[in-house]
C-alpha cells in the first residue's frame, strides 16, 4: 500500500515538473517574439517616424538651394528654410519619444511614484484625460525592482493600447492590493475591444503573437498572477474575455463601453519567495491626477 502511494506521489510530482517545463518553454518562446516585437517596432517607427521627417527635410533644403541657385524670391528660399526646420524639430521629437518608449522607468523610488508621474506625462503628451488611484499598502514600497518593473510595463503597454486603439477620452488606473495579490486596473470609456481583437489575443488563439497582449500576460504569470480582460462594445451588454466579469461591475449600465484591464500579481512571487507581510484590504487611498 505504501509503495503505492509513493508511486503515485512520483506520478504527480513528475506530471507536475513536466507542466512547468512546458509552461518555461512557452515563456521563452513568448519572450522570444516579444523581442523580435520590439526590433520590429522600432524599425517601423524609424522608417514612418524619423524617416519620414528626415526626408521631408532633405526636400525642403533642396528647395532653398534651387531658390538661392536661381537667384529667385528669397521669400520662397525662406519659406523652404522654415519647413526644413519644421521638420528638423518633428525628426528630433520623434527621437525623443522612441527613446522614451525604450529606456526603462525609474522604479527605484517606488511603483507609486513612478507610475503616478508617468501617467501625468503620458495625459499632456496624448491629450488622454487620466487618473491614478493607489491603496495605501506599505508593500507597495517594497518591491523589488523586477517586479515594479512588471507592474511599470503593464500599465504603460495597456495605456498605450488605449491611446492608440480605444477612441476614448478618459482612462482610469488603479492599484488595488489585498493579502495575497496585487491588481493593477486599467480602465477605459472607449470603443470597446471589437470580437476579432479578442479572439486575435485570447491564450488558445493562433495569432495571440508580438507584444501586446500576450507580453502583457507573459508579465503577470511571471509574478505567480493572471490577465483578465473585458470589453463592453458600444450598444452592447459586456462581453468577458480571458476570465470572468468581476462581480461588483456587474450591474453597470449595458449602454456604457470601453475596456477593463485587471492584472493581477502574486505578492509571494514579487517577493522572490521572502515571506510578504499579513495585508489587510486598504481604508485609505492616495490619489495622483
Amino acid at each position: 500500500m505504501s509503495q503505492r502511494l509513493a508511486n503515485s506521489t512520483d506520478f504527480f510530482e513528475e506530471r507536475g515538473g513536466e507542466r512547468a517545463e512546458r509552461r518555461l518553454r512557452e515563456l521563452a518562446t513568448e519572450l522570444t517574439e516579444a523581442r523580435e516585437a520590439i526590433k520590429r517596432h522600432v524599425a517601423r517607427e524609424l522608417h514612418d517616424g524619423l524617416g519620414a521627417e528626415l526626408t521631408a527635410a532633405r526636400f525642403a533644403l533642396a528647395n532653398v538651394e534651387h531658390a538661392l541657385s536661381a537667384g529667385g524670391d528669397p521669400s520662397a528660399a525662406a519659406q523652404a528654410l522654415a519647413l526644413a526646420q519644421q521638420s528638423i524639430d518633428a525628426a528630433c521629437e520623434a527621437g525623443r519619444r522612441l527613446v522614451q518608449e525604450l529606456h526603462a522607468p525609474n522604479v527605484e523610488g517606488g511603483i507609486v511614484a513612478a507610475l503616478a508621474q508617468w501617467t501625468r506625462t503620458f495625459a499632456q503628451r496624448t491629450g488622454l484625460a487620466t487618473s491614478f488611484v493607489c491603496a495605501a499598502d506599505v508593500r507597495l514600497t517594497q518591491l523589488p525592482p523586477d517586479a515594479a518593473l512588471a507592474v511599470m510595463r503593464v500599465a504603460q503597454e495597456a495605456l498605450n493600447n488605449v491611446a492608440k486603439h480605444a477612441d476614448a477620452s478618459r482612462a482610469d488606473i488603479c492599484i488595488q492590493t489585498d493579502a495575497k495579490r496585487l491588481t493593477l486596473v486599467i480602465e477605459d470609456d472607449g470603443r470597446g475591444m471589437p470580437p476579432r481583437a479578442r479572439r486575435a489575443g485570447a491564450p488558445d488563439s493562433a495569432s495571440a503573437r508580438g507584444f501586446g497582449l500576450p507580453g502583457l500576460r507573459a508579465r503577470c504569470e511571471a509574478f505567480g498572477g493572471a490577465l483578465r480582460i473585458a470589453s463592453r462594445l458600444r450598444d452592447e451588454s459586456c462581453t468577458p474575455w480571458l476570465g470572468t466579469w468581476p462581480a461588483a461591475d456587474a450591474g453597470a449600465p449595458a449602454a456604457r463601453s470601453g475596456t477593463t484591464v485587471r492584472a493581477h500579481f502574486l505578492w509571494a512571487a514579487m517577493a522572490h519567495g521572502q515571506s510578504a507581510a499579513t495585508g489587510q484590504r486598504p481604508t485609505r487611498v492616495t490619489r495622483a491626477r
